[in-house]
């Protein structure tokens, strides 16, 4: 095994390879190098990008996603949604979504079943995505709603916890979108709000991708991802890249393999680096950020503290959801929020000196500045960022 991987070091390369310590110019360049950015609350994809490029408006955000169409919401990783350039979709499709796909057309089968549905289930299913795929064709983009009103077998409900007290009939019409968008035929388009909304028009994959997606054999996908992983947050072990993938320990341990994954100690626990990646790092470096809730460094571990400190209960909500987060030299030292006037507030947890308070304010500035008339409440809200607002 090689000398122990200080966490000085994985502090050093977290500002270096994120993009905080030195900031970028291309938020498609940004999400590549990131392997994607958190999709899940809407304006983490703005904020991330934001905090990580210099002179990039959330309009030139908007930009590549829906007019250069350089980028894509997918479902992904853990089945989370992440926003991605174009050149990674057929990485996470074959490593990830194709699994999640075909894991999810059972599962509409079998609630459809058990609805009380009879008969060839499974050509019944077809036939509603192709009608619904026609549709979306022929219009260009819809809502789920819209497609819901033209395709009537999108309004058959079932029950998703059949037996269940609680159990209340729910139309398929989310579920068939988000099968088709898993398999590659339509993506989350422009929202029908700002860059906070979370209702998305759906559009045909081919207007991102006309060729539609390649797809590498599963295995070399697999290989792929965590190889793009281990360049940006590497050192992990073998417990963090399972957990962001979501791929089993299996594939994962085949896939260090692949790579001639090299092991290096962490602080009593066995990480693992790229075999071209173990050169020293500059250890000099400081640097500020406030990074936006469910960001996807401060979300890019399953073993989070080397970098979080003792500052888990005030940051997260109870299902495991970071809030909004103050960053000084690879460290989380506190939280913000963003008030109803549109101030944008701060508090730290520990006491981290008048130097990173200056740097920390200087960031806290600029970000309320990009925001203007924006208001941003995350979607899963945490204890600190509930008391910042209040």
């Amino acid at each position: 095994m090689h000398p122990p991987f200080s966490v000085e070091r994985r502090r050093a390369r977290l500002g270096r390879r994120h993009h905080l310590a030195a900031q970028g110019d291309d938020p498609v360049a940004v999400a590549g190098d990131l392997v994607g950015l958190h999709g899940t609350d809407p304006a983490t994809v703005y904020l991330a990008a934001a905090a990580r490029t210099e002179g990039v408006s959330a309009q030139d955000i908007e930009h590549a996603l829906y007019e250069r169409r350089a980028l894509a919401r997918v479902l992904g990783m853990r089945r989370t949604v992440f926003t991605l350039p174009l050149e990674l979709l057929g990485v996470v499709y074959g490593a990830c979504t194709d699994t999640i796909a075909a894991r999810e057309r059972r599962n509409i089968v079998k609630h459809l079943t058990l609805t009380g549905m009879t008969g060839d289930v499974d050509a019944w299913l077809a036939g509603v995505e192709a009608e619904t795929l026609a549709t979306l064709e022929a219009r260009g983009e819809a809502t789920g709603g819209e497609l819901s009103d033209a395709v009537e077998g999108l309004r058959f409900e079932v029950f998703l916890n059949t037996g269940k007290p609680w159990d209340k009939p729910t139309r398929i019409t989310t579920r068939v979108l988000s099968l088709l968008a898993a398999e590659g035929h339509i993506v989350r388009g422009r929202p029908t709000g700002g860059l906070t909304s979370s209702r998305y028009r759906w559009a045909p994959l081919r207007g991102w991708l006309p060729e539609g997606i390649a797809r590498p054999k599963a295995a070399e996908a697999r290989a792929e991802l965590i190889r793009r992983w281990l360049a940006t947050y590497g050192p992990g072990t073998l417990d963090d890249v399972q957990w962001w993938t979501g791929l089993t320990k299996t594939q994962v341990r085949a896939a260090l393999q692949t790579l001639g994954a090299v092991e290096v100690e962490l602080g009593g626990d066995t990480g693992w680096v790229l075999p071209d990646d173990l050169d020293e790092d500059d250890l000099t470096e400081s640097w500020a950020a406030l990074l936006p809730a469910l960001d996807p460094t401060a979300m890019g571990w399953k073993e989070r503290g080397w970098y979080l400190g003792p500052h888990e209960a005030p940051l997260f909500d109870r299902t495991g959801n970071i809030g909004p987060t103050v960053w000084w030299g690879g460290r989380i030292v506190g939280g913000w929020a963003q008030r109803d006037d549109g101030a944008v507030v701060v508090r730290l947890l520990e006491d981290v000196g008048a130097e990173a308070e200056a740097r920390i304010e200087e960031r806290r500035a600029a970000l309320q500045g990009w925001l203007g008339d924006v208001r941003v409440t995350p979607r899963f809200r945490t204890p600190l960022e509930r008391e910042l607002v209040a």
